[in-house]
């Protein structure tokens, strides 16, 4: 009985650790995959978001820096290039969203396909993994809406891959294919930027990534701008409550929480396989 309640007492701390996670775990790959996807993708911008700029860059040096939550927009001319610059941290998974108000039907010629990219500090474009990132518009629509979900910024990465870093992050907005008689037509567009936490389920061992911000210099130069009274590039662009250290996440929690669940394996099997004791009737001196 003793050996039955101490197995108990670890079942039961078990379910304790493991809490409301232990479900998803048992779901399988297939539905959280659904589940991540469902979640993944935006809301289309609207009025209760906070405002943003009312302007965007033309080029990446020029483009208008924003934060996620806020809602930037501008007004063009059919043709050009918008950018837009926002931050993303580690562990975080940006989501874009565009809306674009097109011009009067009754001023355009054919239908219109929109697109919007994404491309981190060093300028690399990151792929979409959920969402629409170009759409055709017919010619009677009155707006088109993009959806861009990145995959989420790592910690770390190897020189090698193209893997989302923290940084700054640059959206750029434009039409790739119209009648070339709807070319300067003016339009509107909204731009939006949700960031989700996804803990340490992305997490990467390493040395922590020094985030990627157009104009970082090196610590010498930053501490010397910091001493005349400037901000570095790095700060500038940080979001919020600043850049995370990198180091730390829940994967720490889980393993914790293993190591936990592995002592009170070991003493559960060690007390069922330890017997009761010397056998009955054993002779003495045996």
């Amino acid at each position: 009985m003793r050996t039955l309640r101490m197995f108990g007492a670890a079942v039961t701390a078990a379910a304790a650790l493991l809490g409301p996670a232990a479900p998803g775990a048992l779901a399988g790959p297939a539905a959280s995959a659904a589940r991540t996807e469902s979640s993944a993708i935006p809301a289309t911008p609207g009025s209760d978001a906070e405002a943003g700029p009312t302007e965007a860059g033309t080029t990446f040096r020029t483009a208008a820096a924003f934060r996620p939550g806020q809602e930037a927009t501008a007004q063009a001319a059919t043709g050009d290039y918008l950018y837009w610059v926002f931050p993303a941290d580690t562990g975080e998974r940006p989501a874009v969203r565009a809306a674009v108000t097109l011009p009067a039907a009754s001023l355009r010629h054919g239908p219109a396909t929109w697109r919007i990219d994404v491309y981190d500090g060093l300028r690399r474009r990151q792929p979409c993994m959920y969402g629409t990132q170009a759409r055709a518009a017919a010619r009677d629509a009155a707006e088109v809406r993009l959806t861009c979900v990145l995959r989420p910024v790592r910690g770390a990465a190897d020189p090698w891959a193209g893997d989302p870093l923290p940084g700054s992050y640059f959206v750029r907005l434009t039409v790739t294919s119209l009648p070339d008689e709807d070319l300067g037509q003016p339009f509107t567009a909204r731009l939006g930027v949700d960031v989700r936490d996804e803990g340490g389920a992305h997490a990467a061992d390493g040395p922590p990534a020094v985030p990627l911000v157009p104009g970082a210099t090196t610590a010498d130069v930053a501490e010397a701008e910091t001493a005349a009274g400037r901000t570095p590039a790095v700060d500038a662009a940080a979001p919020e409550d600043g850049w995370a250290s990198a180091w730390w996440s829940d994967r720490w929690l889980w393993t914790a929480a293993g190591g936990v669940l592995a002592a009170l394996a070991g003493v559960g099997g060690h007390a069922l396989t330890r017997g009761s004791g010397r056998p009955a009737r054993t002779p003495p001196g045996a």
